[in-house]
């Protein structure tokens, strides 16, 4: 009988509780990459708060880092949303009716 692993669903639920976290995660659904900065700006909540809830999305496999780049002497981090599970999205409001419109979108030359 094959066991289920479900810790890692659980940490993504845990980190989903958290209203900042959901937050960042709708605005890091679409295509480009993100920093925590730009995310800050966006959200218009404090950097050191949004990139401690980006560390936690990262700890529970929510979103990766995809990139770095060099800002006077340190490191500027882009990430991207990595949740794949149906579950999830439909907790962030990102339904697949929305996904496959995107996906019609940069497929069709005329849009």
């Amino acid at each position: 009988m094959a066991s289920f692993d479900r810790s890692d669903d659980n940490d993504l639920l845990i980190a989903l509780r958290h209203p900042l976290r959901r937050r960042i995660l709708r605005r890091m659904d679409d295509e480009r990459p993100i920093s925590p900065r730009e995310l800050s700006h966006q959200l218009q909540v404090p950097l050191s708060n949004v990139s401690y809830h980006v560390r936690v999305l990262v700890d529970c496999a929510a979103v990766t880092l995809v990139g770095t780049q060099p800002v006077r002497g340190s490191m500027k981090h882009f990430y991207r949303s990595a949740i794949d599970a149906p579950w999830a999205r439909q907790v962030l409001g990102i339904s697949e009716a929305e996904d496959e419109a995107q996906g019609e979108k940069q497929d069709d030359p005329e849009a």
